[in-house]
């Protein structure tokens, strides 16, 4: 099969499935794109880059690195390790202490003192 031959028929599967399922249509359902989201998995089951290199046919792992870089999993198990702060939810209400400090300095309109 040719690769022309693999684009005609996904692209005829594609535009059946955009049918049943109209969001698809707005998708680029591409060999590459396939491609891409094979090795994406491949990747998230094993964590083995060397495989996925075998199976995507790379002479080298060096090509095979740009998939460890693009899983966004990886970034969003680090953000979520990190604490979030602690704050609560509200609006901010001045301590009695800081209110009375400011009411004592008084409002001056000579601003160079």
């Amino acid at each position: 099969m040719t690769r022309a031959g693999f684009e005609y028929i996904l692209a005829k599967h594609a535009a059946t499935a955009a049918q049943k399922l109209p969001p698809l249509a707005d998708k680029r359902i591409t060999p590459h794109v396939l491609r891409h989201t094979c090795a994406m998995h491949t990747l998230k089951a094993t964590r083995d880059v060397r495989k996925v290199s075998l199976w995507l046919g790379h002479a080298s792992l060096q090509s095979t690195e740009i998939y460890l870089r693009a899983d966004p999993t990886e970034k969003l198990e680090a953000l979520a390790a990190m604490a979030p702060p602690s704050l609560k939810p509200g609006r901010f209400a001045a301590p009695d202490k800081l209110l009375a400090m400011l009411k004592s300095i008084g409002r001056s309109t000579n601003y160079v003192e």
